[in-house]
């Protein structure tokens, strides 16, 4: 029996309640958390932007410590570290086969496995493969990836999702590079992460958008060089900040279409507007062909940040380790699993980066 984060349906509050846990069948291992994220795509999961079999344990973004392992697991033994990877690719479908792991037609298929039960015998899901919100979880061997060297363990967890994205968007979708400028719109957990990858990468000028004007400092220490709060004037702002040409590259992590088409207006001629953000179906971003083709831009979508985390982790660790890359620095509250709820409605109004449940 473990205690555990609940979300009983879909746009139902979630459930602090003790759950049961099997032991790891072959292939399978069981973690003891250390430390989970509270990212907007478990928000997203609780009001049905994303679709997932409910009643499910939310929570993707963890890492902790091996406590048992099934028969046939070598990757990993009891004791070990290791970070929870909730979108394990599975080399053959076609996008593996193209090397674009983060497209994998198969990463979510845990998702719709029963993985645990209520303690009134309700089947649980895993929301997304790895129901990090929990004292202990099982999952795929797949899903549970080493904590690298030098990388402390309630810190790794943010590596699991938020600062891959980030760092993926910069490095991998948008390619910046040296002098290049750029602008980040929301500062959340990603987007913070999202503006040390900027700095990481050597961007001149590094643009912070936000709705709220008590994120700047947040904004300032991961990188950003300005900060503008966001208005219908942005793009015209962000013209201003770049001698009226608009940044090489923009980064939206929001997920709104209007942010998208002001990200889309701040990017100069010929620049990148990489949309890292998950909107709902109803966020309609309209352009018209003229724009298209004058501009001359490129918009691309950011599925996990187009990262291979077996690869970038070591990459991401060796920052960290360096001193380039401040994970403390993404984390403005730690809680414990009874404060998940309360972080869902800071992630509504808006407040903070990223809140980190430490167990």
């Amino acid at each position: 029996m473990v205690r555990a984060a609940v979300l009983p349906a879909v746009g139902a509050p979630l459930e602090i309640t003790g759950i049961e846990l099997p032991e790891p069948g072959p292939g399978q291992v069981r973690v003891r958390l250390a430390a989970a994220g509270v990212c907007h795509s478990d928000l997203s999961l609780s009001d049905g932007t994303m679709r997932v079999p409910v009643p499910a344990v939310l929570g993707h973004e963890g890492a902790g410590t091996v406590v048992s392992v099934g028969e046939g697991v070598t990757q990993v033994s009891p004791g070990a570290g290791v970070i929870l990877n909730w979108a394990p690719s599975c080399g053959k479908c076609h996008a593996c086969s193209l090397g674009e792991v983060w497209l994998c037609a198969n990463a979510l298929t845990g998702a719709g496995t029963v993985y645990a039960r209520r303690t009134d015998g309700t089947d649980l899901y895993p929301g997304l493969n790895v129901a990090a919100f929990a004292e202990e979880t099982v999952v795929p061997a797949a899903c549970a990836l080493p904590v690298p060297d030098g990388v402390p363990l309630t810190d790794a967890a943010l590596l699991g999702c938020a600062v891959l994205t980030g760092y993926g968007a910069v490095h991998h979708s948008a390619k910046v590079q040296p002098g290049e400028t750029v602008a980040v719109f929301g500062v959340g957990g990603v987007g913070l992460a999202t503006l040390q990858a900027a700095r990481i990468a050597g961007a001149s000028k590094i643009v912070a958008v936000d709705v709220s004007p008590e994120k700047e400092s947040l904004a300032r220490r991961a990188g950003a060089t300005d900060y503008l709060v966001a208005s219908e004037n942005t793009a015209r702002e962000i013209r201003g900040l770049t001698d009226k040409q608009g940044v090489d590259v923009a980064v939206e992590c929001v997920g709104r279409a209007v942010t998208i088409r002001t990200a889309w207006d701040s990017t100069r001629r010929g620049g990148r507007t990489t949309v890292v953000g998950i909107g709902g179906k109803d966020q309609q971003v309209a352009f018209n062909a003229l724009e298209i083709f004058h501009w001359g831009r490129t918009l691309s979508g950011c599925v996990y940040g187009n990262s291979d985390p077996a690869k970038d982790l070591p990459v991401l660790a060796e920052h960290v380790r360096a001193g380039r890359l401040d994970l403390g620095a993404l984390v403005t509250e730690r809680i414990a699993l009874d404060g998940i709820p309360a972080a869902f409605d800071n992630m509504l109004a808006g407040k903070g980066g990223r809140a980190l449940v430490v167990f």
